[in-house]
């Protein structure tokens, strides 16, 4: 019996601690309702399941890449700058640049030998780094989850194109298996990385950045319990 990806294992893990309620105030951060992240993770489940033939060598996992986009984009549209906008694209762009470089020229692939050491699981590695960069870029929760995400789902689509370049014997599926597995690591890394850091940063400083925010941003930035507070006194 093939063992169950890492990839929905931690999606479960994760829909049994909303459900416990656990993680409200990323949730409220990332502007997602328990209900929506419900959702989301059922359909990258369910997603995962499925493959869509695209071109020759190439094929697509509904799962591992429209969910994903879909939640980047609304993750993107909702962000509370453009700056963070901004941030959250290019940092992707860096992060997916890293991911195929790292995966291409250094380490042996997910799918198939393709660098040159194999000290380390590409699983693991390609999220860790996906993360750092991603958060490092980003600095914003969603910024943070949008730039792991499609970074790793671009470095994915680079590989691809490496292999038309090297005429290589293999058919590429965007989003699926160990991808899937590193596209879901990649974003709760980058997430928990941005809180941790995020977290501590705003204690250091008394408190979230305000300035040049909007307000329904700010609002949610608010520390649990506060409102409640304001409206005794």
């Amino acid at each position: 019996m093939d063992r169950m990806p890492v990839g929905i294992l931690l999606l479960i893990l994760l829909s049994l601690l909303i459900y416990l309620g656990i993680g409200h105030r990323v949730l409220d951060r990332m502007r997602l309702s328990d209900r929506a992240a419900l959702l989301m993770i059922g359909a990258m489940v369910v997603g995962s399941l499925i493959d869509l033939p695209l071109l020759p060598h190439l094929s697509l996992n509904v799962g591992g890449t429209l969910v994903p986009i879909g939640l980047a984009i609304y993750l993107v549209v909702g962000a509370g700058t453009r700056e963070e906008k901004a941030r959250a694209l290019i940092g992707a762009l860096v992060t997916g640049l890293a991911v195929y470089l790292l995966g291409t020229y250094l380490m042996r692939g997910i799918k198939e030998p393709a660098g040159r050491y194999d000290f380390l699981e590409p699983l693991y590695l390609f999220p860790l780094v996906a993360a750092a960069v991603a958060y490092l870029m980003g600095r914003s929760r969603r910024a943070a989850f949008v730039a792991a995400t499609l970074g790793v789902l671009l470095g994915d689509l680079g590989h691809y194109f490496w292999v038309l370049k090297s005429r290589a014997p293999i058919t590429v599926n965007l989003g699926g298996g160990g991808v899937f597995d590193a596209t879901v690591l990649s974003g709760l890394l980058a997430v928990l990385l941005a809180e941790l850091v995020g977290e501590a940063r705003e204690r250091l400083q008394g408190g979230p950045e305000t300035e040049g925010r909007p307000l329904a941003l700010l609002k949610n930035l608010r520390p649990p319990g506060e409102e409640e507070k304001d409206g005794q006194e």
